[in-house]
């Protein structure tokens, strides 16, 4: 199936999956934020397939500087479901590679601390994963 993305999906496809990693590096603050962020770029940078390659692409991402993680939450989990709403409706495969490599860029970041992720990223992934499963 051939998938036609305009380049506002494209924005909103970026601002869901690097929005997500902004998150839980917003909710790590008390480890290391830019740690965080980096682990999980990385993995969004060695996605597959079209989500990869939508991923790649460099373009400035708005509003991922909010002043609080409720102000960046309101801008990303929408973005989340938006995301996984019109991948699934043009291909479902590369809905569940989206879902997974967003999931694998969390699980990335958390994996910066010792132990355990801290309470408040466990939340935050929570959310997250809720957003992608909303749609």
């Amino acid at each position: 199936m051939s998938i036609t993305l305009t380049d506002q999906d494209k924005l909103t496809l970026r601002t869901a999956a690097y929005g997500a990693v902004s998150l839980l590096a917003a909710a790590g603050a008390a480890g290391s934020p830019h740690k965080i962020a980096t682990e999980g770029s990385i993995a969004l940078a060695s996605a597959t397939g079209l989500v990869g390659h939508v991923l790649a692409e460099k373009s400035k991402i708005a509003n991922l500087n909010g002043r609080s993680a409720a102000e960046l939450a309101d801008h990303v989990l929408p973005a989340l479901t938006e995301a996984m709403n019109l991948l699934k409706k043009q291909d479902p495969a590369e809905a569940a590679n989206f879902r997974h490599t967003v999931l694998v860029a969390l699980d990335a970041a958390t994996r910066t601390r010792q132990g355990e992720p801290s309470p408040t990223m466990a939340d935050m992934a929570r959310k997250i994963t809720a957003a992608l499963d909303a749609s």
